[in-house]
């Protein structure tokens, strides 16, 4: 590191920076007394704490100082005596000698040890959450996150878009997730709302006329809270003009391989695409984790004349567990359940053995049929096959949740591997007041070669809406944008939104596209869930400095709270008793 990056008028270095080639040298530094210990009478050592790591400092003398006390040591760089080098620790060769402290701050006796060697509550951590990040693993996940901001920050502005801020106190909208609504002091009985995203803001500025832009942008979405999900989120947000999905998709792939790199110290390969239609038909799911194989197969032309009940359904899906026939009874039958909890009307099993097939089921099959469950996906003896017959997507989809069950790493096992899934359904189904259900947003364009289907078989209708997944896990979405009046007429119609009702919806940027609107599309994923996956953590709460719990309170503020009266009169609020 630098050195006048290091250098201030406290400290000449820092701590983690210290080496053999500062031996002889007279340096200051500075930070938190991580360990006291004594040796003898008039003879101390302290490790001394920053964010570079751990530097030993000899005192001689008494020092009244604990865990946690900042102060500033001067001393003399010098090797380690033989026989106490430290090989885990970067200074573990040397520390400081003939030492002077100053105490800067003292400190209370932190609630939990400040080592990541010690399991600690995660209530407890998040109370004192000033204190859990001077831990190494919060220090070093926040940094990580900062690395892979400014790569991504470095590849949008090399490949030419515009940083724009956007308004964080918007229009409500009547669709996607709930808002975070703000009451205006100015404007009794009206209200602001804190964005969900700037999708409409984007689109505007491409109106606009500024053809590529980009946000690290700050995002709210009052549901309710998971792993993988805060009340607060932080995604890169961009939109360009004169472009097509491929563009969309090239411009991403090159900022997250940029951030990839930076993050891991290598570059992953091209990212690999599938259909929206193949990763269901081969993954039960539209964010497959591809970091081991099980694939799906369709027995449903085989057990088409069956005679088995239990596979009279439109679809009849297989999957294959490697080395699955040593599962117990019980395990078998908790996979059972699991698949009747997710919809499923049950689940077959077939253990592949020497003998042939080992099941309740087997004696039921005919010949051409013990030969299909056999050779799924190249079952071997010792293998399992799992089967469930129903409706195409709920067996895909049911075969797809055990595959997870049964194959799933943790987030940072093994290898990062992306995938583009493309061509979402445009709609996903009909309401309750039989108006068609869009499947991403109203404003996505149709794919090209199903334009024809929009009035008369919706549901096949494909979009040219994308999403980029890592690990199995959603890192965002993205499309190509409608900008044709007439196309976008046309889905206003299919989803049942009348010519007022979409004025009064989305009337600002209507009228905006009246002006001459570019071609153009867009895509935003979640930061917060790459970091997570580079640093190998399971909650996005581990990448976030400052997060909520999962019922979505802040233990060290004590947010959500209630407000003074004046700011209730201010803001014209009256309140319902409670349980009303």
């Amino acid at each position: 590191m630098p050195k006048e990056i290091e250098a201030t008028s406290l400290r000449d270095l820092l701590c983690g920076s210290v080496n053999e080639n500062h031996v002889g040298e007279r340096v200051s530094v500075c930070g938190w007394v991580a360990k006291r210990r004594e040796h003898g009478e008039h003879l101390a050592f302290l490790d001394l704490r920053d964010r570079s790591g751990v530097l030993q400092a000899v005192v001689e003398g008494s020092v009244d100082v604990r865990s946690e006390y900042v102060v500033r040591v001067t001393g003399t760089v010098t090797p380690r005596p033989e026989g106490t080098v430290n090989v885990r620790l970067a200074t573990g060769a040397v520390e400081l000698s003939d030492c002077q402290v100053e105490i800067l701050s003292i400190a209370d006796v932190p609630p939990f040890q400040l080592d990541d060697r010690v399991d600690i509550d995660e209530q407890v951590r998040l109370r004192y959450r000033y204190l859990d990040l001077r831990r190494e693993q919060m220090q070093r996940n926040l940094r990580l996150r900062a690395k892979v901001n400014a790569a991504l920050r470095r590849s949008m502005d090399a490949q030419g878009f515009c940083e724009v801020e956007t308004p964080l106190l918007w229009a409500p909208t009547p669709e996607g997730a709930r808002e975070f609504v703000v009451p205006s002091r100015l404007h009794e009985g009206e209200f602001y709302v804190l964005p969900q995203s700037p999708q409409i803001a984007k689109q505007l500025l491409m109106v606009g006329g500024f053809d590529r832009y980009f946000q690290i942008a700050r995002c709210l979405r009052d549901e309710d809270l998971r792993a993988d999900r805060q009340f607060e989120f932080t995604q890169l947000d961009l939109e360009a003009s004169f472009v097509t999905q491929e563009d969309i998709l090239d411009f991403v792939s090159e900022a997250v391989l940029d951030a990839a790199e930076v993050a891991t110290g290598a570059r992953p390969g091209e990212i690999g695409r599938m259909t929206w239609a193949e990763a269901l038909d081969h993954y039960g799911t539209d964010k497959p984790d591809l970091r081991f194989a099980m694939v799906l197969q369709d027995l449903s032309e085989v057990f088409a004349a069956s005679e088995v009940k239990a596979f009279a359904a439109p679809t009849v899906k297989a999957l294959r567990v490697a080395e699955g026939a040593s599962f117990s009874r019980s395990k078998l039958d908790a996979l059972t359940d699991q698949a009747k909890s997710l919809g499923a009307k049950g689940l077959a099993w077939f253990r592949v053995t020497s003998e042939g097939l080992d099941s309740p089921l087997a004696r039921f099959l005919s010949e051409k049929e013990v030969a299909a469950i056999s050779s799924v996906d190249d079952a071997q003896i010792g293998d399992l096959v799992l089967i469930v017959a129903d409706e195409y997507v709920e067996a895909c989809r049911v075969l797809g949740a055990l595959r997870v069950t049964l194959g799933a790493r943790p987030v940072g096992e093994g290898p990062h591997h992306y995938v583009w899934v493309t061509e979402f359904p445009l709609f996903e189904g009909i309401d309750e007041d039989g108006n068609l259900q869009a499947a991403h947003h109203p404003f996505t364009m149709p794919h090209p070669d199903d334009l024809s289907l929009i009035e008369s078989d919706p549901l096949k209708v494909r979009s040219q809406a994308y999403d980029l997944v890592l690990n199995g896990w959603e890192l965002g979405s993205g499309s190509v944008r409608i900008h044709r009046a007439d196309i976008q007429s046309r889905i206003f119609r299919a989803l049942g939104i009348s010519d007022d009702e979409a004025q009064s919806r989305f009337g600002f940027l209507l009228g905006a596209f009246k002006y001459g609107a570019p071609p153009h599309a867009g895509f935003a994923f979640g930061i917060d869930r790459l970091v997570a996956i580079f640093a190998g953590e399971e909650n996005i709460r581990e990448v976030i400095a400052f997060p909520k719990t999962q019922s979505g309170n802040d233990l060290m503020t004590g947010a959500p709270k209630s407000i003074s009266e004046r700011q209730t009169r201010d803001l014209h609020l009256r309140f319902a008793p409670k349980g009303k």
